[in-house]
């Protein structure tokens, strides 16, 4: 299972292991994420990952 590092609208950073409807391009990025810090229903959208040198 592929996981997605995401970015709750509190600023968390964390990975889902899914990442409802990541294919709907016409939703935008955001979906609605339990963020396991703050324990509530949040707002999340992918982060983009940099390589490391």
């Amino acid at each position: 299972m592929e996981r997605t590092v995401v970015r709750c609208a509190d600023g968390h950073v964390f990975s889902a292991a899914s990442f409802p409807m990541q294919q709907a391009e016409r939703l935008g990025p955001g979906r609605l994420v339990r963020c396991p810090r703050c324990s509530r229903l949040r707002s999340v959208v992918p982060v983009a990952l940099e390589k490391q040198r």
